[in-house]
């Protein structure tokens, strides 16, 4: 008994849903507390991801045994003399399974017609989904997904790091014959494991430390038709512009900085997964695309389709930014033309805006490419809620996921990116309406509106550009403001008159029903310093007070100091981290 405690000295058990890891005070092992909204998130998506399954499945038997049924009854109602003379002929040129091959055939075109197929397609059984974790450093979102998740099936769990992997295993162990039934932990390159196991899982998981991009290529070719392919990205300042170059290295698309910012990089991370697919036939369908904390996390279905991949060009748009006053504007990439009965794709008609911005005179940057598709399915949706609202006491983050679902559920699915109140009061210099005021004047001009989930000051809407500045223009005419500088964006924009009346009136649906219903949409951080932590085998120093609070560094540099952990003497012996290193590191990965 005293051997197993002098083993265990060192680490500490960290309790998560259903499942315990076991932690030693080394960082050699990364753990990211923060990510359980993550986690939660993601085993909501598997849990509806299983139910789908089986409504499909079941759809289809239901709908392939009617169309049996069918065939019988169709050759029974013709004259028998006809269908001997058939039989005859059928005999004479050899083919006696002509009919039969042409109802299977029939059966199979109305299948896939009637609903996206899956691997399963034309199998009787609907066997458990297989779940691949490619990054799984202490295996905590396996073990997780193996414990929680009713109806899983076998669960692998990847790292490049032995460390990450002894540490996987002991906590399978740790966590009893569940987990060993269902987990299994393997040292290997996850990009060659994924290669080399194509179409295999209906379930992979990248969650990387830092950029995905490395991982997509073979990423997309393991997962199986109709599976999930879930991807995370914590490279924020990247995908937000304050690299754009970098970005566009990576993910083959140029961000803007705006306040839209944060769903630019869900939509490019969305056209940079597309773009993979498409180079083997495939697509990707969106299911549910999220911005939280420090992160993107997106939840799309593949399928191979060599027609569909021709309607990707439609799905995806430049975005033309005003330098000035921040007006945007999208251009899609291709089109359709009805040529001769027939669809024909074209490229997207250009350009969509003026040398000058016509509101206030000022140039535009260009970004782009990206998903201008919708990137949430509604019905995935409202599906994923209400499972999160059934098992509430299942989900440690339930306030946090079940805030961002709703407010998700509200959004306008089919707007991409959005206006920022309080960024056009800041171009005009001028006081900021309610948001219920200002969603009532869009709402009385004849457009829709809705709040995001993304930003809690952001307003998606169908209206033009012009029409948003008439209705500031007729604000401002209500409350005057000082007058500015004539080469200012606001002046030239408030020197038109506005060619619509905004009407201020309170309209009905400015309110939205979580709103009404006082639910809880945007939550603020549980605690200080709630955010991405430090990386695996990094010394913790000075400079880390921004990420793990002055507390926990002062007590690390103090432990080093003294020398009294084994694992710290030991990394001072192999001598000082590196500085600076590679995020794209196969072997660095997120719990």
């Amino acid at each position: 008994m005293g051997d197993v405690e002098d083993e265990l000295r060192d680490y500490k058990i960290i309790k998560e849903g259903e499942a315990e890891i076991l932690m030693h005070s080394s960082n050699t092992v990364f753990f990211n507390k923060a990510q359980v909204y993550n986690r939660d998130m993601s085993i909501a998506v598997l849990r509806t991801y299983i139910a789908k399954c089986k409504e499909e499945h079941d759809a289809y038997l239901s709908k392939k045994g009617r169309l049996e049924n069918k065939v019988p009854e169709e050759k029974n109602s013709g004259s028998v003399a006809k269908n001997d003379s058939i039989t005859q002929d059928a005999e004479a040129n050899g083919d006696t399974d002509v009919q039969q091959d042409q109802s299977l055939d029939e059966t199979e075109s109305i299948s896939e017609g009637f609903i996206r197929m899956p691997s399963w397609k034309g199998s009787q059984e609907l066997k458990a989904p297989r779940v691949l974790e490619a990054l799984a450093a202490s295996g905590l979102r396996a073990l997780r997904y193996a414990r929680e998740v009713d109806g899983i099936g076998q669960v692998i769990a990847l790292d490049n790091d032995k460390a990450s992997i002894e540490a996987c295993q002991r906590n399978i162990k740790f966590n009893g014959s569940v987990a060993c039934s269902k987990v299994e932990a393997h040292l290997a390159d996850a990009r060659v494991y994924m290669l080399t196991h194509q179409k295999e899982f209906d379930v992979v998981d990248l969650d990387p430390y830092g950029s995905p991009s490395v991982f997509l290529d073979s990423a997309v070719q393991s997962v199986a038709d109709g599976g999930i392919l879930m991807c995370t990205a914590t490279d924020m300042a990247v995908l937000c512009g304050n690299n754009g170059e970098v970005c566009h290295s990576k993910y083959g698309s140029y961000p803007l900085k705006g306040k839209y910012c944060h769903e630019m990089a869900l939509r490019i991370l969305l056209a940079c997964i597309e773009s993979h697919a498409n180079r083997y036939k495939r697509h990707i369908v969106p299911i549910l695309s999220v911005y939280m904390d420090f992160y993107v996390r997106v939840f799309v279905r593949i399928y191979t389709s060599a027609s569909a991949i021709k309607e990707t060009p439609l799905k995806l748009s430049y975005v033309y930014q005003c330098v000035g006053c921040d007006s945007f504007h999208l251009q899609s990439v291709g089109r359709t033309i009805n040529k001769d009965k027939s669809v024909k794709s074209a490229p997207g008609y250009g350009p969509v805006v003026p040398q000058e911005c016509s509101d206030c005179g000022k140039k535009f940057n260009m970004g782009g490419p990206i998903w201008s598709a919708p990137m949430h399915d509604k019905e995935w949706i409202f599906s994923i809620l209400a499972n999160v609202k059934a098992m509430k006491e299942r989900y440690p983050a339930y306030e946090k996921i079940s805030a961002v679902l709703t407010t998700i559920s509200e959004e306008l699915h089919d707007i991409p990116l959005f206006v920022s109140l309080h960024n056009l009061c800041s171009t005009l210099k001028c006081t900021s309406p309610s948001a219920v005021l200002f969603r009532s004047a869009v709402l009385n001009a004849g457009y829709r509106i809705s709040g995001s989930h993304v930003n809690p000051l952001g307003l998606k809407t169908d209206a033009p550009m012009d029409v948003i500045w008439d209705i500031m223009r007729c604000w401002v005419k209500n409350h005057p403001i000082k007058a500015q500088q004539p080469d200012k964006s606001g002046t030239v924009i408030l020197s038109k008159e506005p060619k619509l009346q905004a009407n201020f009136a309170r309209a009905a649906a400015s309110l939205s029903k979580a709103k009404v219903k006082k639910e809880v949409r945007y939550l603020p951080n549980p605690e200080r310093h709630w955010g991405p932590k430090v990386r695996a085998g990094r010394q913790i120093t000075s400079k880390h007070c921004s990420l793990l609070g002055p507390d926990v560094v002062s007590g690390s540099l103090d432990q080093e100091a003294d020398g009294s952990s084994e694992a710290v003497a030991d990394k001072l012996a192999e001598g000082p981290a590196t500085k600076r290193q590679k995020t794209v590191d196969v072997s660095a990965s997120q719990s």
